[in-house]
């Protein structure tokens, strides 16, 4: 892609209102180093040195989207809890609309604890309750209220925020919501049919279509099965260090090859491609364009430690060096 025209994408995101909508969770970081055994169990002992916290799942799309958009607005739920509160003050000094985020006190803020050592994740602690649907009528009047947007995002984790009401709600209203873009979870079996774009990476491609092979041709028939199934505009599959390949109606399948130079921490890289290739979309990138800028920002971001996202800046910078 010419860096000029890249140019004119990104500068046409700054005006872009987008809604995100999902799951929320709250990822943090326990720094640490490892110099000894614990004489209790063959397990390092790590003796912490900083601990941070960032936005998880939805939460981590809508800091990703926040850094290319000129608003976002921000779905979701967690508990009346510290870790809520906190996740909410981090969200609010990004700059992104925490009004859409239900306070529920029957539920506990999804947490999750990476301890990490000298660059490796030692533990992943996960701490969360069941979502139960029970708030999905005040989800639906928030979606029925929103004012429009120039597109909308839905991340699933399948912690019970995304149900299948909430969905057809969303996809129903493509005239109000001009782009509708998922990022599924094959733990929740939700139809997303009619939906603009969505983006599997590969495990979740092969389990949505009920294939075993996932390999070199292989998935290129699992792409254009769920282009079917899903009957979006697109599908996005996302495929690692072998890049993303795009599926499009009435069109050949587009192979983009990973960017990436170094890749230190996967954390997040799936939210940081459907971020970039919505926000793409909306701002008159073709399809192509969009799968192109998707897979330079999660270059970016797995080179780096933490749930991290991609900024324009840096999106411009690996531009320039492609000329």
């Amino acid at each position: 892609m010419r860096h000029q025209r890249l140019q004119e994408i990104l500068e046409g995101a700054r005006s872009k209102r987008v809604l995100i909508a999902g799951d929320l969770i709250l990822d943090e970081f326990v720094w640490g180093e490892v110099s000894r055994i614990s004489p209790e169990a063959p397990v390092p002992v790590v003796r912490v040195t900083g601990e941070s916290w960032f936005p998880g799942g939805a939460a981590n799309v809508a800091r990703n989207v926040r850094e290319l958009a000129g608003q976002v607005i921000l779905l979701g739920a967690t508990g009346d809890d510290e870790h809520g509160r906190r996740l909410v003050r981090i969200l609010e000094e990004a700059g992104i609309d925490t009004s859409g985020v239900i306070r529920d006190p029957a539920r506990s803020t999804i947490v999750k604890t990476r301890v990490v050592a000298k660059h490796q994740q030692v533990v992943r602690v996960d701490r969360e309750q069941p979502g139960a649907g029970t708030i999905a009528p005040r989800i639906v009047e928030q979606i029925r209220a929103a004012a429009p947007v120039d597109a909308v995002i839905i991340s699933d984790y399948a912690k019970g925020f995304i149900t299948q009401e909430v969905a057809d709600e969303f996809i129903g209203r493509l005239s109000h919501f001009p782009i509708v873009a998922v990022d599924p979870s094959p733990l929740n079996p939700i139809d997303w049919s009619g939906a603009t774009a969505i983006k599997p990476n590969r495990a979740e491609a092969l389990r949505a279509a009920n294939v075993l092979d996932g390999s070199g041709e292989a998935i290129e028939q699992v792409g254009l099965r769920l282009l079917e199934k899903w009957r979006a505009q697109f599908i996005l599959l996302t495929l690692g260090e072998e890049g993303m390949m795009l599926f499009e109606q009435g069109r050949p399948p587009y192979h983009t090859p990973t960017r990436a130079r170094e890749v230190f921490d996967v954390s997040g890289a799936g939210d940081t491609a459907i971020a970039a290739f919505t926000v793409a979309l909306a701002s008159g990138a073709t399809p192509k364009e969009a799968a192109v800028i998707a897979n330079e920002a999660s270059g970016i971001v797995v080179g780096k430690l933490g749930t991290a996202v991609a900024t324009r800046e840096e999106l411009l910078a690996r531009g320039r060096e492609a000329r």
